[in-house]
């Protein structure tokens, strides 16, 4: 269970209680998405990456097809099986660890990714530590992909009613963000590259239900009863408002700082 006083009043969340929907339903980033990583030089062939907070192992699954050598770390026992499962035959290693105390050598890696993470790390001490695992001359990479309530009366709805179950999560609401490169930035790293662009994803009632599920407003804070009762008045909401397949617009973040060393 994770405490952080910025995130839903510091109530408690743990992804490895809804894992198995995570690892269903939370592999949802559009072939784009991949396309540009390539584009800005990350996944390419013999890299070393780490992917912090890898959850299922998203992007290890994803890329290590491109050739690159993938880590994934995540602090969840539960996360990290899923991950383990789903990439059988993948040559793909993982390990459990926080992000601020991996327990790798100095100057391991060449590229360190957090994909839907970096906000629940502790900024003074994990980025000491991705900068003593990077290589000279390596990368530190945040992705993010957020979904945009204020543009879609759908996610407007789901939100709604997460709130109606879970008063203290503040996981909603969110507008497009403008980027601005962060203040933890010191000697240690520089502005590669900062990006970002709206793509609609779409969903279907069940697959966009799983997707609501697996968020830390609920499977990851609620009891399982009242998970079961959100779904349940979600799924009467999706179908009163909705045919079976729709989109729900999302904004796509890419942030690329390199090493000063």
């Amino acid at each position: 269970m994770i405490n952080l006083g910025h995130v839903d009043k510091g109530k408690g969340f743990d992804f490895g209680n809804v894992s198995k929907d995570y690892a269903k339903y939370r592999d949802i980033y559009p072939e784009s998405f991949y396309k540009k990583l390539i584009q800005f030089g990350i996944g390419l062939k013999k890299q070393h990456i780490l992917d912090l907070g890898t959850g299922s192992g998203v992007i290890p699954r994803a890329m290590v097809g491109c050739g690159a050598y993938f880590t994934g770390a995540d602090i969840s026992a539960e996360q990290i099986e899923q991950a383990k499962e789903l990439s059988i035959g993948m040559p793909i290693d993982y390990v459990i660890c926080p992000s601020n105390d991996t327990g790798f050598s100095d100057n391991t890696f060449d590229v360190v990714t957090a994909c839907q993470c970096f906000w629940y790390f502790d900024v003074t001490t994990t980025i000491p530590e991705i900068y003593r695992i990077l290589k000279p001359g390596g990368c530190f990479v945040i992705l993010s992909m957020i979904g945009l309530p204020r543009e879609s009366v759908i996610l407007a709805k789901s939100e709604e009613l997460v709130l109606k179950f879970n008063q203290d999560w503040n996981g909603n609401n969110f507008d497009r963000v403008k980027l601005a490169p962060p203040d933890w930035l010191s000697d240690l790293f520089y502005t590669e590259t900062l990006h970002t662009y709206v793509e609609s994803l779409e969903f279907t009632h069940e697959t966009w239900c799983g997707r609501m599920r697996a968020c830390r407003g609920v499977g990851a804070s609620l009891p399982a009863d009242l998970v079961a009762e959100y779904d349940k008045e979600h799924g009467e909401a999706l179908r009163q408002m909705v045919e079976d397949v729709f989109t729900i617009p999302h904004q796509i973040i890419m942030q690329i700082y390199r090493v000063r060393k």
